[in-house]
């Protein structure tokens, strides 16, 4: 419903215009999900920050849980992965133009319009992907009484990823996200592609869980809504030995 900036500006080191593109372009994302900006805080700071101190309303019946999966379903993921590692090489200058673009607009790409679609779905959990990673994010899922078999190679991957990442460009949540998973997951292959499944993601996409007679509809609806790298990546198993499984 209601928005507000909260931001630390480097003055010394930037001209007040590249301020007024960030707050326009935190504008345009607050229109486009239907958000009022109503004020805000900036401050000077070595390191520049940006964000939003949001409200909002649901109705208690419409919300989607991340606890509530059913045995039978499939799970969708509506973003590729990769982000936290590209985001720190962005840092450190080692990617291209091109490559900076599209992740850009992977980032500016808000989950509004995605879970909108799912309303006409018939889906029974929902959760997004951010700090905790694809693997972190899909546990807090789990329950007692399921498992999930994910599919590692229906996964999508940011092309350049896994290249930064065989060089050791991979930030220091994905490592932690997997220390704490490591006796949580069964990887019955291992690959260099692995670690992405950790990786702690920003502005990532959203997990669905959907029946399996949806789930090929909803993929076709998100790929043409722009969700373009949309796939089912994971079913929903009745509780085996692991939490997760990774074939």
């Amino acid at each position: 419903m209601t928005a507000m900036n909260v931001v630390g500006f480097d003055g010394c080191h930037h001209d007040k215009s590249v301020l007024k593109e960030i707050l326009f372009g935190a504008k345009s994302k607050l229109d486009e999900c239907g958000g009022v900006l109503v004020g805000g805080h900036t401050i000077e700071t070595p390191e520049m920050l940006y964000g939003l101190s949001v409200t909002g309303i649901i109705h208690p019946n419409k919300i989607y849980k991340n606890s509530t999966a059913r045995v039978g379903d499939v799970i969708v993921l509506t973003k590729p992965l990769g982000l936290g590692v590209l985001t720190t090489a962005l840092k450190a200058d080692m990617i291209d133009k091109n490559l900076i673009k599209y992740i850009t607009s992977l980032l500016a790409q808000l989950n509004y319009k995605a879970s909108k679609i799912i309303k006409d779905f018939d889906v029974s959990a929902c959760t997004d992907v951010t700090g905790f990673g694809f693997l972190g994010h899909l546990h807090e899922m789990v329950r007692d009484d399921i498992s999930f078999i994910v599919q590692k190679d229906e996964v999508p991957i940011i092309e350049g990823a896994l290249d930064m990442a065989d060089m050791g460009i991979i930030p220091t949540g994905t490592y932690n996200n997997k220390s704490y998973l490591n006796d949580k997951v069964n990887f019955l292959s291992e690959d260099e592609k692995d670690i992405l499944l950790f990786d702690a993601q920003t502005s990532g996409g959203l997990l669905i869980s959907v029946s399996q007679k949806d789930a090929n509809k909803l993929v076709n609806v998100l790929k043409e809504s722009g969700y373009e790298r949309s796939s089912i990546i994971a079913e929903v198993v009745p509780r085996n030995e692991y939490p997760i499984t990774i074939r």
